[in-house]
């Protein structure tokens, strides 16, 4: 499932040439297109953990939690660490980290300065039953009764970022044509398209000083939410 970028951009076009009000480039659409799907998958993790407190209901397809986790769950993903200088290296897609397993057994995650109290521990030291990982710029740590090494192998469940949205075009008599090939799609859920144009729409009104689209935009976004969340 996706989103198509030459149709939100279409879409965004259409209103603001409406009355004239101003024309975003593609260059300024890919900036504020990207902008606006991350600010979206962003709030998917806040709106979990409010909804999360919340009792959920019985009517099917209508749950928030659940349409939540159908909209994050186009993001997962499950992979093989590689192993390089001393530490597993994390995907290049990596957005939020998940599960880390090793022999079929869940890694548990501490922070590095508990990790110096936990291996001195005789009941909580690590071992290959009860592994244990810490993270940090290089890369993951993971110990069992001893530190792993590449000859282990470990794998990762996790939350990938979405991909750069691109509107690509040729130019043809001095106009921008939209052009399929190198283009990419927005990731999120069809269901963001509305929320998607909006809020793009909002940066434009920003970009080209009308002050009317930004308010426009804002107030639709405002009541989108609180009808959400009634």
């Amino acid at each position: 499932m996706a989103i198509s970028v030459d149709t939100v951009y279409q879409r965004v076009l259409a209103i603001l040439n409406k009355e004239q009000r101003g024309y975003v480039t593609p260059e300024e659409f890919n900036l504020f297109a990207n902008q606006v799907q991350l600010d979206i998958f962003e709030q998917y993790f806040y709106d979990i953990n409010q909804f999360g407190r919340l009792h959920g209901n019985d009517t099917e397809y209508s749950d928030m939690l659940d349409n939540l986790n159908e909209k994050i769950s186009e993001f997962e993903k499950t992979g093989t660490l590689s192993y390089s200088a001393g530490y597993f290296q994390v995907p290049s897609d990596l957005y939020r980290v998940g599960t880390l397993i090793y022999s079929n057994k869940e890694v548990e995650r501490v922070n590095k300065n508990e990790y110096l109290y936990i291996a001195q521990s005789p009941i909580a030291k690590p071992s290959d039953s009860r592994p244990i990982y810490t993270k940090d710029t290089s890369g993951f740590k993971v110990y069992g009764s001893n530190e792993f090494d590449n000859s282990k192998t470990v794998t990762i469940n996790y939350i990938k970022k979405p991909s750069k949205v691109i509107w690509n075009y040729n130019t043809v008599l001095g106009n921008a044509q939209y052009k399929a090939t190198g283009s990419v799609d927005f990731e999120l859920h069809p269901s963001e398209e509305t929320d998607v144009v909006i809020n793009i729409l909002a940066l434009c009104g920003v970009e080209v000083r009308d002050l009317s689209i930004y308010q426009l935009a804002t107030q639709e976004e405002i009541r989108d939410t609180q009808e959400e969340k009634q």
